[in-house]
């Protein structure tokens, strides 16, 4: 039997920084308010001329570096994003283009908002588990700032702009024990971009809508049932978790969920004061952060878990 291993990660930051202070200066708001109720002190935001793609670009380029691999060694490339570079061709396509990469390897979008970087592991790695794909790009890549109303301090607070790969290979070994997935559209409400494009025109809001309470609440729950799912499945206990490497929500979200799942502090991946919510770049962000400060040693579990709106949510357990 095959499996999937992580032999790469790379991840970029646009340069430009906005501070709570700096967003103070336009919104009833200010640092200690933001902080205490999100533990965000800063964001990325693209520069106008950046598109989704370039981000994801830089932070591809990173991972293959980090691999050793050069672009057509890559023969699957799939993007999660919530803001791609245009309707259509997918932001993979894209950055396929991009890298230079001629081999004609499959490249496609997977849209789970938040967690749409648990899905595009689970397909990447069923892919080259099967033999479909040898070497896998796997990316998150967001410029969530553009779809924010910067009036609305529920919102504008909580993103940023962001790219985080992983390169999956194939291998004898197990590096990804399994992936355990789900949705429920009935919550779809709760968090979404109403707004459609219709006719050449803006139909709706084109800005997030969210109900943090009920967000708050259902997140919490999902993330530790689901990291409980895939380690029922495996055989495993939550004691045999070295990592936590949640979805960069906000700071509430992410201890919540290690205290239920009994993970101290020191054990979870954070990254969410200097880059705010980057939706499905947070989780390889997250990785490649703990990867470039030596957190992961071989043979370490990692509970990779993420929520996003639709509802999806979803957890992977990681052998390193």
């Amino acid at each position: 039997m095959k499996y999937s291993r992580i032999i790469g990660t790379g991840g970029y930051l646009p340069e430009k920084i906005v501070t709570n202070d700096d967003l103070s200066k336009s919104l009833e708001t200010n640092d200690e308010w933001i902080r205490t109720r999100t533990g965000i002190g800063q964001r990325c935001i693209a520069a106008p001329e950046q598109s989704t793609s370039d981000l994801a670009l830089i932070a591809s380029q990173r991972a293959l570096a980090s691999a050793g691999l050069a672009p057509n060694d890559i023969d699957l490339i799939v993007v999660a994003t919530t803001t791609p570079d245009m309707v259509f061709p997918s932001t993979a396509c894209i950055l396929q283009e991009k890298l230079g990469i001629t081999n004609n390897g499959a490249a496609f979008d997977v849209q789970a908002v938040c967690s749409g970087y648990i899905f595009a592991l689970a397909t990447a790695d069923r892919m080259v588990a099967s033999g479909m794909a040898k070497n896998a790009l796997v990316v998150g890549a967001e410029t969530m700032t553009r779809i924010l109303d910067w009036n609305d301090r529920g919102t504008c607070v909580l993103f940023g702009d962001g790219a985080g790969a992983l390169v999956l290979q194939a291998s004898e070994t197990p590096g990804i024990l399994s992936t355990h997935l789900h949705s429920d559209g009935r919550h779809r409400h709760i968090l979404s971009v109403p707004g459609q494009i219709r006719d050449g025109r803006i139909e709706g809001s084109p800005f997030i809508h969210m109900d943090g309470g009920a967000v708050f609440r259902f997140a919490v729950r999902v993330l530790a049932e689901s990291t409980e799912e895939a380690l029922k499945h495996n055989g495993l206990q939550l004691a045999d978790i070295d990592w936590l490497v949640p979805h960069q929500a906000n700071s509430r979200i992410m201890d919540a969920t290690a205290k239920k799942l009994g993970v101290p502090p020191e054990k979870v991946i954070s990254t969410v004061a200097g880059q705010a919510n980057t939706s499905a770049a947070s989780v390889p962000l997250a990785m490649d952060h703990g990867v470039r400060n030596g957190c992961f040693k071989p043979g370490q579990l990692l509970a990779l878990t993420a929520v996003g709106g639709g509802f999806a949510w979803g957890a992977s357990l990681v052998r390193w």
